[in-house]
């Protein structure tokens, strides 16, 4: 994990934190958690520790990793870093004071855009008043169902410069989806071998109403038993819409 990422929305991730636990249907399939046994088993040092089995697993225990978090000042070309691709930075177990070097990272990076990536919005809209936004700082929250509409109503709230969706995997339509002060939307299907298919008129209605509220729309995958079973086009359309990144000089 890190310089490159095959993440299509993505360039790289980097993962200061580790390991999760699971908190809605959406992470009953968890692409991390199966890596993390993988990674477990080859002696990577970073997911050694086991988290609860009723919740998480092997090598997936939540742990803060302060020695990556200089990782993105080598990078010096600018580059899209997806967040914590194996955690959640606003799991409860992650200090505030962590969460505020992550932050202060980021903003002494403005060469890169970064993604952050939550299904715990309520720790994010109680927290967010007590942190920097920086502005090229992507906040998102997993959206899997029409059970989790509320994560949307707490990012609102959160003052960050593009405010994002991720509706995937998708398991459900999103009966009553609204998108305003949402700036992008991502939607795709399960992949792995207990996928759970994911219907074409849940996408639909999803780049329907991202059309309409002329909000950037990004097709990951149909899923199936690989990410790329299904491919990726809907509707005989490959939809990569993202918002405009910001074009900013290395910090001195």
């Amino acid at each position: 994990m890190g310089d490159r990422s095959t993440i299509e929305w993505t360039e790289a991730t980097w993962n200061p934190t580790t390991g999760c636990d699971r908190i809605s249907p959406g992470c009953d399939n968890c692409y991390a958690l199966t890596l993390s046994r993988r990674l477990k088993a080859m002696g990577v040092a970073k997911y050694q520790a086991d988290g609860d089995p009723r919740t998480s697993g092997p090598g997936f225990a939540l742990t803060l990793h302060p020695d990556t978090l200089a990782i993105p000042r080598q990078w010096k070309t600018p580059r899209m870093v997806f967040v914590n691709s194996m955690s959640d930075l606003f799991h409860a177990k992650v200090p505030l004071d962590f969460v505020q070097q992550v932050f202060h990272v980021i903003a002494d990076t403005p060469q890169h855009t970064y993604q952050l990536l939550t299904k715990r919005a309520r720790r994010l809209r109680r927290l967010a008043g007590r942190l920097d936004w920086p502005p090229n700082l992507w906040m998102g929250v997993s959206v899997e169902n029409a059970d989790h509409l509320d994560r949307i109503d707490d990012l609102r709230q959160v003052p960050a410069s593009v405010r994002f969706l991720s509706c995937e995997p998708l398991l459900g339509p999103l009966t009553g989806l609204r998108l305003d002060g949402v700036g992008w939307v991502i939607a795709g299907g399960e992949s792995g071998p207990q996928h759970r298919p994911v219907q074409e008129e849940w996408l639909v209605e999803i780049r329907d109403a991202c059309n309409e509220a002329d909000v950037p729309f990004f097709f990951k995958q149909w899923g199936g038993r690989t990410p790329k079973s299904g491919g990726r086009e809907l509707a005989g359309i490959t939809w990569d819409q993202m918002p405009p990144r910001l074009h900013v000089a290395a910090a001195q």
